[in-house]
């Protein structure tokens, strides 16, 4: 089993994602936005070359490995009606830099739907599969988030995506389907259960990401919670997973502390992220030994 987290969820620099890690005494980071000096914060897909190659040394001269890329590709903040060649672009970009790192997973989702669609479109479903292939071409493993995306609206649409393209793997965020509505049948839909979308998806699940929260309707978002000490029925998924062998990986996105965006606070914000990453982490190392075999 491969404890890690978020790299950017511990920083905003890299030097503070790999400190918070090296402090938990963690091996693996999974890396999705980072700051390397001189540059500014950015995908790992999407660094400038140079910016690239400094964070490969920072990385390979602190011993940690890269056990996941936390990518952008397909994710809530696109649409299948862009064009598919910034996808291609996207996983073209990230290939390379995967294999440069000795990466094997990376994470994709499947673009957001229209505020009121409750079908995935079948060019959802080509795009997802033509991606998934050229990553298993290239002897890397895509996994998909249940998120504000197509495949994450219930797991009746998770299953449709995962029997639509073969290979595709799944990492199960337990607190998405604590806000993510259940758009199955006619509005108003209900939130989703995750349990339900837990028991319905595990067999599929290489990666779990731990994530933990409780909906306010009073602010109609959710509220974030230390792992367990929320509605994303972590401890009971956990439990589960441990009894039926399960051995991947496990990565925490404590996404409790607010992000700064004064510039000058980038100090201060580093070290409240990188205090609320570790804590996070060491109350996950509790739980997991409260609950493993």
């Amino acid at each position: 089993m491969t404890l890690c987290g978020i790299g950017d969820e511990a920083g905003n620099s890299l030097d503070s994602q790999l400190a918070a890690t090296r402090q938990l005494g963690w091996t693996a980071l999974e890396a999705r936005n980072i700051q390397v000096a001189g540059f500014p914060k950015a995908n790992l897909h999407e660094l400038p070359e140079a910016a690239f190659e400094s964070a490969v040394e920072q990385i390979q001269a602190s011993g940690i490995r890269v056990y996941c890329f936390g990518s952008t590709i397909m994710n809530w903040a696109k649409r299948v009606g862009d064009p598919f060649e910034i996808t291609l672009g996207e996983v073209s970009r990230a290939i390379p830099r995967m294999q440069r790192l000795g990466t094997r997973y990376v994470r994709i989702m499947s673009f957001k739907p229209d505020e009121n669609e409750t079908l995935m479109p079948p060019a959802v479903v080509e795009r997802v599969r033509e991606v998934t292939q050229r990553f298993l071409d290239a002897g890397l493993q895509p996994v998909h988030e249940n998120c504000m995306n197509h495949g994450g609206m219930s797991w009746e649409h998770a299953l449709q995506l995962l029997e639509g393209a073969p290979g595709l793997q799944w990492v199960f965020d337990t607190a998405n389907p604590v806000f993510n509505t259940d758009r199955r049948g006619p509005q108003p839909w209900k939130r989703q259960d995750p349990w339900e979308f837990w028991t319905h998806v595990r067999d599929h699940v290489t990666h779990i990401h731990i994530k933990d929260a409780r909906w306010n309707p009073a602010k109609n978002d959710a509220d974030y919670a230390w792992p367990g000490e929320g509605d994303g029925a972590v401890r009971r998924i956990l439990a589960d997973a441990f009894s039926r062998g399960y051995d991947g990986g496990i990565s925490i996105e404590p996404h409790m502390v607010a992000v700064f965006h004064d510039a000058g606070n980038a100090s201060a914000q580093d070290d409240a992220l990188r205090a609320n990453f570790v804590e996070y982490g060491q109350r996950l190392e509790r739980l997991i030994r409260e609950l493993r075999p």
